[in-house]
């Protein structure tokens, strides 16, 4: 095991803890300007953005990266990882950092957690960046689909008790290296990224907290607050979103993210980056970064 400081990594950005919806949580920000808040994904911390935080602050922009519940230098409560209290946290991150309203850049989970903001806390999200993540409703209905659905079955393992977590943390968190290298292009992960996230995930709790993401995805669907949910995203999307997937992401295919915009009312940008797989504003972060920026600069994105 290892502890927190494992995940405070130097660079020209600052580290800080801030408090939001009585919660405590780790944000690295770099620059000055409108603020663009990173949600990382599975299964990653916020050194995912470590290139995003600096392109973003040359572009003028106030980014800040943040280790979600759970997760690096964050707390690590008993409960609240379903995608309500998530979102929740998020507009209370973005309310604690001085803020009415945010970019909100969100990849995988942090993706789902940026669809929910835009229909829970619409006034929070000015404008929304989904990356390797499809509409949450899309996203339920190509699951039942038998391409989705065999590209998700590691979803299945992640129900067990207590086994997941020790398999994630066992032989140094070797399945976490396997994780990115199968979702991802050839070539990908450098080392950097691969021991920084195995270390990430070493630290006690982190492990356990990731998982119950997934276990409550998987567990609401039959239940009443997952019926409740999904019925209160049926509501279009009213901020212009940018949605970005790897074309040869294997975990949510690119035909699952194809779609989404007819859950948004504002104006919808597809961006497909051609040789990332799931992660690519790491594995391509300059097509990655020049379509972000360049969204983020036009007055008028597309409709």
């Amino acid at each position: 095991m290892t502890d927190e400081s494992a995940v405070l990594i130097d660079g020209p950005w600052t580290h800080r803890t801030v408090s939001a919806a009585g919660t405590r949580f780790h944000i690295a920000e770099a620059g000055e300007g409108p603020l663009v808040l990173l949600l990382h994904g599975f299964p990653q911390f916020w050194w995912s953005w470590h290139g995003q935080l600096t392109a973003l602050a040359d572009a003028g922009y106030r980014a800040v990266a943040v280790d979600l519940r759970g997760y690096g230098a964050s707390d690590k409560p008993p409960r609240g990882y379903d995608l309500i209290t998530l979102a929740s946290d998020a507009a209370g991150l973005i309310r604690a950092l001085g803020e009415a309203e945010a970019v909100v850049v969100g990849h995988s989970t942090g993706g789902m957690l940026g669809w929910t903001m835009a229909v829970y806390f619409p006034k929070t999200v000015r404008r929304l960046a989904a990356v390797s993540m499809p509409h949450p409703r899309r996203l339920r209905s190509a699951v039942l689909a038998r391409g989705q659905g065999w590209a998700s079955r590691h979803l299945l393992g992640f129900q067990l008790p207590v086994v997941p977590e020790r398999r994630l943390v066992a032989d140094d968190a070797e399945q976490i290296a396997a994780m990115l290298r199968a979702w991802s292009r050839p070539g990908w992960p450098d080392p950097e990224t691969e021991r920084n996230c195995r270390d990430a995930f070493r630290i006690p709790g982190v492990a356990h907290s990731s998982l119950e993401y997934h276990r409550w995805l998987f567990r609401s669907q039959a239940r009443p607050d997952g019926r409740r949910y999904m019925r209160r995203m049926r509501r279009p999307v009213s901020v212009p979103t940018l949605h970005v997937h790897g074309a040869l992401d294997p975990v949510v295919l690119p035909e699952t993210a194809r779609g989404s915009g007819r859950y948004v009312e504002a104006p919808y940008r597809w961006r497909m980056i051609e040789g990332a797989g799931h992660f690519p504003h790491q594995e391509r972060p300059e097509l990655f970064d020049s379509a972000l920026i360049g969204w983020l600069t036009d007055p008028e994105p597309d409709r």
